[in-house]
């Protein structure tokens, strides 16, 4: 396709392995292909709809909890011997009141993956539209790590219907270190998602988006995620990759 920048999705089991890092590191350099993250997935994650995702999704399920941070660990060790400076993930929702007991208990779990990163030289990146821009922002700074940045999806804002992804782009542009380029329409039901499309045919208007991204100084690599499969996949890859080049200038 012609993409030369890549986060490398959620690693196995077996690429976590003694020496596979080292192995995929060589790879990615004798093709031409710079890894800016690692993402962190979780099995037993649904995003069917928005309960399943409150759920299932991330570190807010105390049932989960500490065996996803123990995997979260494991795959910042990863991304330091794949020599990757930032892995990323979805938290879950992060509760809106500081008062939920819940808050606190996500403020120390992510304190804990922080140190971590900081101690093998990486940001630890929250991705965004699970929860409102002004609650992500508020969390950042109770967690109080400087190393906490943001993966900012536009998509994702609009999906959720948590708010006005060019207005959150205002809000959260200090923290942003990556951004995904992904479309969808808002929901049109409570308690479920919005549709996903196309990059350039949803509701997030892509170019005001880039417009933003130039404003705020983010000259960082613009990641196209679609998520489907099969030739379509490929060919909204394609046109998205053109769109951008365009829009970049």
């Amino acid at each position: 396709m012609g993409i030369s920048t890549v986060q490398l999705s959620s690693p196995s089991y077996e690429l976590l392995q003694a020496g596979r890092a080292e192995e995929l590191r060589e790879i990615a350099k004798r093709l031409g292909i710079e890894i800016t993250t690692v993402f962190c997935g979780y099995s037993g994650e649904s995003y069917k709809d928005i309960e399943t995702i409150r759920r299932t999704v991330g570190l807010l399920n105390p049932q989960f909890r500490e065996a996803r941070i123990e995997r979260t660990l494991q795959i910042s060790d990863f991304a330091k011997r794949l020599g990757v400076d930032k892995i990323a993930t979805h938290m879950g929702f992060i509760p809106e009141s500081r008062e939920d007991p819940m808050y606190g208990e996500l403020v120390e779990a992510v304190r804990r993956i922080a140190d971590r990163c900081a101690t093998n030289g990486q940001s630890f990146c929250l991705e965004t539209g699970q929860e409102s821009a002004r609650t992500l922002l508020g969390f950042i700074k109770d967690v109080a790590r400087p190393n906490i940045k943001v993966n900012f999806d536009p998509a994702n804002m609009v999906l959720y219907g948590s708010g006005d992804p060019i207005e959150a782009l205002e809000l959260l542009g200090r923290y942003v270190v990556g951004v995904h380029c992904k479309d969808g329409n808002w929901p049109t039901k409570p308690g479920l998602l919005g549709e996903e499309t196309p990059l350039g045919e949803g509701n997030v208007n892509i170019e005001a988006f880039v417009q933003k991204l130039k404003q705020i100084g983010y000259t960082g690599p613009l990641i196209i995620e679609r998520e489907i499969t099969g030739e379509e996949q490929t060919r909204d890859i394609l046109k998205a990759k053109e769109l951008l080049r365009r829009l970049r200038g």
